[in-house]
């Protein structure tokens, strides 16, 4: 089975969202090795589907394995998942081995903080103290031992994620164009005229009832550990490592998450590959497949931004600074805030929050170095917006760009 055999079974409930349906449901998937699972956290604004994709992809899952969640507070996770431990009094146990953990919401930010080292596969077995309060004894330490790892994907309308998290996840963000909003209206309305037919023609499909039976039968071959074969190293070195490539602290994590791709892919199809007992051989058809699918992903993952934000600078920011300055006979002249928000209305069809943008979207690309912003030196109040990469190779090498962007913007006042 190949993506694109994927994306058809999938695409009975999730319209459009190729990537992101494919990822999130590799991610589920991975869920079923010794330790290659990764994580999925979607961030985008309300409404455009990021707790969607993921509650559809669990339902095509066993229900003993996934465990649904909108908030949690760090000390209520551990008591309601974990189980107490029969040998130490006193001592829990979080067993999360082949699991998958599908928060709504995104989780109490002290407990993203105590799950860090399972996210980052740290440790097979972690030990934390939590404190626990009782009516006689006030507050007191309780020792948790997680144990194993599992697939974890939460959702998010916050864009600013802190970095010790997003360098944990692949950062996911539902389409938003307006085919996919028209052909999830009409499903609605299907689903909505007669909601028992829908779901009953939906689970009797035979394409979702054979996916649903190859989920469990990779779950029951409990294949332990999916290797690399040797031919393959050359072509992941030269994705990773290219002559022309700056390489990030990321990129150390992003190779793991690539990598992991190829193996949920073997792992799909673990029947077509090489096995020796409970090991399988990722092939070359694997990495073609996870190259496919990173090539769409590297761009946000590289500057550690959601799809969502990195969108709207393609989308609006970019073509709409490069339209000014073709009005302008190709003289540097910045975008203000207003006229982003305006292109984004006209694009998209929708407000963007004027709040948002300014808190949070316009500095995640200034840090991710994708514009600059530079206040009018003429009116203080005002500020004006540069694509840095597109400035820079517009201008002769060696010039100062912001000094031609300040003459230039006060001419054009």
């Amino acid at each position: 089975m190949g993506s694109d055999q994927l994306s058809e079974v999938l695409d009975l409930t999730i319209k459009h969202d190729r990537t992101n349906k494919l990822v999130t449901f590799l991610c589920a998937l991975s869920a079923f090795t010794e330790g290659d699972q990764y994580n999925v956290s979607f961030n985008a604004p309300s409404s455009t589907g990021k707790s969607y994709i993921p509650t559809e992809i669990a339902k095509l899952f066993p229900g003993e394995d996934v465990m649904q969640m909108g908030y949690c507070s760090p000390t209520a996770f551990f008591h309601d998942v974990g189980e107490p431990d029969k040998e130490k009094k006193g001592r829990v146990i979080v067993d999360l081995s082949r699991k998958i953990l599908v928060f709504l919401d995104q989780p109490h930010s002290e407990l993203l903080t105590r799950l860090r080292p399972l996210l980052s596969h740290d440790a097979k077995t972690i030990n934390i103290k939590i404190t626990d309060k009782s009516q006689k004894q006030g507050l007191r330490t309780k020792d948790v031992v997680l144990k194993g790892f599992p697939s974890v994907v939460f959702s998010t309308a916050a864009l600013v994620v802190n970095e010790q998290e997003s360098t944990r996840f692949f950062l996911l963000s539902p389409d938003v164009d307006q085919e996919k909003i028209r052909h999830s209206i009409d499903e609605s309305i299907k689903k909505a005229m007669d909601g028992a037919r829908y779901v009953s023609e939906l689970e009797q499909n035979a394409a979702r009832m054979a996916l649903k039976e190859r989920i469990k039968a990779v779950r029951d071959a409990r294949i332990d550990n999916i290797r690399i074969a040797p031919d393959l190293r050359e072509e992941i070195q030269k994705l990773f490592l290219g002559d022309d490539t700056t390489l990030r602290p990321r990129a150390q994590r992003d190779i793991k998450r690539f990598i992991s791709l190829m193996k949920a892919f073997a792992l799909l199809n673990l029947w077509h590959r090489d096995r020796d007992g409970s090991t399988i051989t990722v092939s070359p058809d694997d990495f073609a497949e996870a190259y496919a699918l990173w090539e769409e992903l590297r761009p946000a993952q590289e500057a550690n931004i959601p799809p969502y934000v990195y969108q709207l600078y393609t989308d609006v920011i970019l073509p709409t600074w490069q339209d000014k300055q073709k009005a302008y006979n190709g003289r540097t002249i910045g975008l203000t805030r207003g006229e982003v928000l305006t292109e984004h209305y006209r694009f998209y069809g929708r407000m963007l929050d004027a709040i948002q943008f300014r808190q949070q979207i316009l500095p995640m690309l200034e840090t991710a170095g994708l514009i600059v912003e530079e206040r009018d030196p003429y009116n203080k109040r005002r500020k004006y917006i540069y694509p840095v990469q597109d400035t820079h190779s517009e201008l002769p090498r060696g010039e100062n760009p912001l000094a031609e962007i300040r003459t230039d913007n006060h001419d054009a006042v």
